[in-house]
């Protein structure tokens, strides 16, 4: 089996309940999300393109959401009541598309701070879905990008996005 880049100890399971891959030391029973210090990242890179397959049908994509007061749930991690309207958060989210267009920044870095959903803690990332598993209109869009293409704005009953293709 290839190398996977991880300290002694460590080794990479997948999640079942979330369909990610996770790290963890079986001598601590340690777990985690992210790859533990001293990782080389470029082994685990290359471990998980050759030891991962996408299932049937799914894609991988992250987003940046800005939700406003007409927003299913008008609330998020960053601000327990949202009150702005609906065209300040597209024009918002227009501010957060130029930068990433322009080079300034990548949707996931921009989201760790700027999107209202709790996947903001990993880059936007939403892992693995198929179809009717998104909202509808989110999915259309989702499914019609290319690999690291990012989406304009798209309208959704949770808020407004922008989407990446992962894979």
């Amino acid at each position: 089996m290839a190398d996977p880049g991880l300290p002694s100890g460590w080794e990479v399971r997948h999640s079942n309940s979330k369909n990610l891959p996770y790290f963890f030391n079986a001598s601590s029973k340690e777990s985690r999300w992210e790859p533990p210090e001293s990782t080389d990242v470029d082994k685990l890179k290359a471990y998980m393109a050759q030891n991962t397959k996408k299932p049937e049908g799914k894609i991988h994509a992250a987003h940046l959401l800005v939700k406003h007061k007409d927003s299913r749930r008008p609330g998020s991690w960053k601000e327990p009541t949202i009150t702005r309207t609906k065209e300040e958060a597209i024009e918002i989210l227009k501010g957060h598309e130029r930068r990433i267009q322009s080079g300034e920044i990548s949707l996931g870095e921009l989201a760790q701070t700027e999107s209202d959903c709790s996947s903001a803690r990993k880059n936007g990332d939403l892992g693995l879905f198929g179809k009717g598993e998104m909202q509808k209109e989110f999915e259309e869009v989702a499914f019609g990008l290319e690999p690291g293409q990012v989406s304009g704005v798209v309208d959704t009953a949770s808020g407004v996005h922008l989407i990446q293709r992962l894979g």
